[in-house]
């Protein structure tokens, strides 16, 4: 893989300089401050609307908000907002280059193809690692502060399961960004394969044993549902792998 290392460096300084080191951080550290917040006030705020009769005079008791709450408010919009802003940012990933004809300027230099692909994932998956934990981090403080009892393993294995469906996103965008020469349409497809995911969750054996099964996951792990998640994780890390060894393989042939 010829030039991989200086072209990740120009990757990483890339996010560093362009709009995208503002857009998913953005939009991470919105969620991670607002979830535990909007945790503690819903219940208020329901309260409020059925004995001001604006629910038609039903009355509805909400429980007590617990961090739990916060928790699952996290993982609802990360699995939800932030894995759908990842598909759009993700469109791009090879084939603006392709459309611009940076890629052909990069690679008259000493980079190989395969370290073009590699280094466009890798550079993401780290990015998204990184604005993750950040993420993580914020939330256990602001519920932390809100409730006073925040527990860090179950988060960070809740946090963990939603990492890994997303590196397994990035994969699949990856490729679909390798083969498809624009990134509106990129992002189109993936909104496809996100649809379908969902889809395929109602079936229990792709529940259990395909990636199909980490959507589902970190609420799973929240509320201790004891959903097995050794074969999801197992083959999401492998279908990752096939997915960007099949984005070296489309891009190495495709026309720049």
């Amino acid at each position: 893989m010829r030039g991989f290392g200086v072209f990740l460096g120009k990757e990483f300084r890339e996010i560093f300089r362009t709009w995208r080191i503002w857009v998913l951080p953005g939009i991470v550290l919105f969620l991670a401050i607002s979830g535990p917040i909007l945790a503690k006030l819903t219940p208020e705020l329901i309260s409020s609307m059925s004995q001001s009769g604006d629910l038609g005079g039903a009355i509805i008791t909400v429980p007590d908000p617990t961090w739990r709450d916060a928790y699952l408010q996290w993982t609802k919009n990360i699995s939800q907002i932030v894995t759908w802003a990842l598909v759009i940012i993700l469109g791009g990933m090879v084939s603006a280059e392709r459309r611009s004809g940076t890629a052909i300027l990069v690679l008259t230099k000493p980079i190989s193809r395969p370290a073009f692909v590699l280094a466009k994932f890798v550079s993401n998956a780290v990015f998204l690692t990184v604005t993750s934990v950040i993420g993580a981090v914020v939330t256990w403080g602001m519920t932390y502060l809100i409730f006073a009892e925040a527990p860090v393993r179950v988060l960070a294995e809740a946090t963990g399961v939603w990492l890994a469906s997303a590196l397994f996103i990035t994969g699949v965008m990856t490729l679909i960004s390798a083969l498809v020469g624009s990134q509106s349409g990129a992002a189109g497809l993936g909104f496809g394969v996100l649809v379908l995911l969902s889809i395929v969750t109602l079936w229990g054996p792709a529940v259990e044993y395909s990636p199909a099964g980490l959507l589902i996951a970190p609420n799973a792990v929240l509320l201790g549902t004891g959903m097995s998640i050794a074969w999801p994780l197992a083959t999401s890390a492998l279908a990752t792998v096939a997915l960007v060894g099949g984005a070296v393989l489309a891009f190495g042939r495709k026309e720049l």
